[in-house]
């Protein structure tokens, strides 16, 4: 039966048999017995399914990688031990030594390192692109070594909206898969494979657990792009000597790609997603819904109080109609806009820096989008290893605050946020 997101985020996912336990069950083990030596010989060959080491699979992950799967309407999910490795995967899962992939400036500051250092020593190339490039711009990154075009539904942390039909209609001109990491937005705001994305990341260890109390990613395959008609993904299209000449496309057809995300590079790699931490993200999805309409409302209603502010020099909230992203924002996010809110004190870093000081309930922590209001300063934090070009490329200014704004009661977030106002 099918049944509307909300229902999805309490009822996808494990469903219990006569007799079995209403709750997903933690399956603390490692490994899995069989009466057989033949039947494990055949899981091991992929001609069969089952759990043979829960470096690979274990029946609490899959049972979390069912529910995300079911909510962003993909065919497959694959869970990691965080979303940096979600995203890591995602990419190298289709490049190689030699290849290139086009990703855009305002992505995470972390994802800009990986993809401008780490990849680099493999030999994989990114190229990046900005929003404001033409449609002529962005393609002239493209060659026949280009893998994919990888952005963010809305950057972190300055919110720029990622016009998903506009960069899919690109890459696929181009015979390459989209890969958009949803992480604020969920499913619940935006459901990326709806506007031509092919593959969704996220770092579950954000609103997907809402708790600030577990880490983990994760990948979803829409199995709508066509690896073979594309031609250039031989990784997949090719034997696999590590499985005995294994073919993706041709053995698992639309769940190519995470079958061999899974069964090559968490086998060979192994950020493996934790059992207990799948059913900390299990449960935290429940209310996944209701969190994000709430999350939503409160920064509403903070970005509008700080735009109105004599101490702020200017707010980012894509739903503000004096934003540059109102328009993308009102095709894309109808349900609301995470609960993120980019501000810019009057007065730069250091003024910037005596506000964060003077709050009280709302924590000064290197996290975002959890229950709990919390604030950062990026240019001094998560963003510390860029340059000052890639800062601004990031749409980072010196003065920039992230604030993460909860679920608590709007007005006491608001009356934090003056009397630290009043202070400075």
């Amino acid at each position: 039966m099918s049944y509307r997101i909300e229902t999805n985020c309490v009822q996808a996912g494990w469903e219990p048999k006569d007799g079995e336990p209403r709750i997903l069950p933690i399956y603390q083990s490692t490994t899995y017995k069989y009466d057989s030596a033949a039947t494990i010989g055949e899981i091991f060959d992929l001609k069969a399914d089952g759990h043979t080491y829960s470096r690979l699979s274990n029946p609490t992950v899959a049972g979390l990688e069912e529910k995300v799967n079911a909510l962003e309407g993909g065919v497959a999910a694959l869970g990691t031990a965080s979303g940096q490795s979600a995203n890591f995967f995602a990419v190298f899962n289709i490049a190689s030594a030699g290849d290139n992939f086009v990703a855009f400036t305002s992505i995470y500051g972390g994802s800009v390192n990986l993809f401008a250092v780490t990849f680099k020593r493999m030999g994989i190339e990114v190229r990046f692109a900005t929003p404001q490039m033409s449609d002529e711009e962005v393609e002239a990154l493209f060659d026949e070594r280009t893998r994919c075009v990888f952005g963010e539904t809305i950057a972190n942390p300055a919110l720029n909206v990622f016009d998903i039909e506009r960069y899919a209609g690109i890459a696929h001109k181009h015979n390459v898969p989209l890969i958009v990491d949803n992480t604020f937005a969920t499913p619940i705001l935006l459901k990326p494979f709806e506007y031509g994305a092919d593959i969704i990341t996220h770092s579950m260890t954000k609103y997907m657990d809402g708790s600030a109390a577990v880490m983990g990613g994760m990948i979803v395959d829409s199995g709508n792009f066509d690896w073979e008609a594309a031609g250039k993904y031989p990784e997949l299209t090719e034997p696999d000597d590590s499985y005995h000449g294994v073919v993706y496309t041709r053995d698992f057809g639309k769940a190519a790609y995470i079958t061999k995300a899974r069964v090559q590079l968490m086998r060979d790699l192994g950020p493996t997603l934790s059992a207990q931490a799948a059913f900390q993200f299990y449960l935290g999805i429940d209310s996944l819904a209701v969190r994000m309409e709430r999350h939503s409302e409160n920064a509403m209603k903070a970005a509008e109080f700080l735009s109105a502010h004599p101490k702020v020099e200017s707010v980012n909230f894509p739903l503000l109609p004096t934003s540059d992203q109102y328009e993308l924002a009102k095709k894309y996010l109808t349900k609301g806009c995470c609960g993120v809110v980019s501000f810019v004190v009057k007065g730069g870093r250091e003024k910037a820096m005596n506000f964060m000081n003077a709050l009280n309930m709302i924590d000064i922590v290197v996290h975002v989008a959890d229950a709990r209001s919390c604030i950062l300063h990026p240019a001094s934090t998560t963003h510390r290893q860029l340059t000052d070009a890639q800062l601004e490329a990031a749409g980072i200014q010196p003065g920039m605050v992230r604030f993460s704004v909860g679920i608590e009661n709007i007005e006491d977030i608001l009356e934090d946020l003056t009397q630290a106002f009043d202070k400075i």
